[in-house]
């Protein structure tokens, strides 16, 4: 009986010491991984760390800039023909001639520049003339104005000066009416024109015709008449009577 070992022999032998260390190792290692694992969880609030990455923003693209198609060639609204001048028209001086078009609808045109005013129909230039135009604090304002009144024998309200042919653009009394053009004379922001050519103008002339007053724009056959202007402001209400 001497030859057996007893049980603590056995467990002392290092064929059995060394799966014992071998098992209280991976058991340590896993204790210690679940008290890590439970400890990230208290910290972070998730069982893993998990990487979140936010989605790439893309940039709002730029607006397109929608550019208004040009006219057709045959509409009212492009220039077809202009008047035969051979030269700088000079003060007090107009052309007229309608028979380019004899119907159609009516624009004019203003180039406080050139001094000049320009009467179309249907396209065509049937009239054209110098002007007298408004200076210092009382200049001629530009934009796209419709005619809102017609008078043949206006008398300024304010001035007490007749306005004869009077067609009003704005509402605090800027207007095109008969005048003594000449060298030297200016008004007070109306754009004055020759008694005749008043006349003339006012009877082709229509409530809601476009008066278009530029400075310094000069337009050619092909080209068109109205493209892209704003309506000029106006003034208040309260002005409407009042005359330059």
């Amino acid at each position: 009986m001497s030859g057996l070992k007893s049980p603590l022999d056995l467990v002392r032998s290092r064929w059995v010491t060394a799966p014992l260390g071998f098992i209280a190792m991976s058991l340590g290692c896993l204790l210690a991984f679940n008290v890590g694992k439970d400890v990230a969880q208290v910290l972070f609030g998730g069982s893993q760390a998990e990487a979140h990455v936010a989605p790439a923003i893309k940039p709002l693209a730029k607006p397109a800039t929608l550019t208004p198609p040009a006219p057709p060639a045959n509409s009212p609204f492009v220039v077809k023909s202009i008047l035969k001048i051979d030269e700088p028209i000079k003060f007090g001086q107009f052309f007229w001639d309608e028979s380019a078009a004899a119907t159609g609808p009516i624009v004019v045109t203003v180039d406080l520049e050139a001094r000049t005013i320009s009467v179309f129909r249907d396209g065509h230039e049937i009239g054209a003339a110098a002007i007298l135009k408004g200076y210092g604090s009382k200049p001629t304002p530009t934009g796209m104005f419709p005619i809102s009144q017609k008078d043949a024998d206006h008398v300024s309200n304010i001035y007490d000066a007749p306005m004869p042919w009077m067609l009003r653009l704005t509402n605090d009394g800027v207007s095109i009416h008969g005048s003594k053009v000449e060298r030297g004379y200016a008004t007070n922001g109306c754009i004055g024109v020759p008694d005749e050519f008043a006349k003339r103008l006012f009877g082709v002339a229509s409530l809601g015709d476009k008066v278009i007053v530029t400075d310094g724009k000069r337009l050619g056959v092909g080209q068109p008449i109205i493209e892209n202007h704003a309506p000029a402001p106006t003034g208040p209400a309260v002005l409407a009577q009042q005359d330059s």
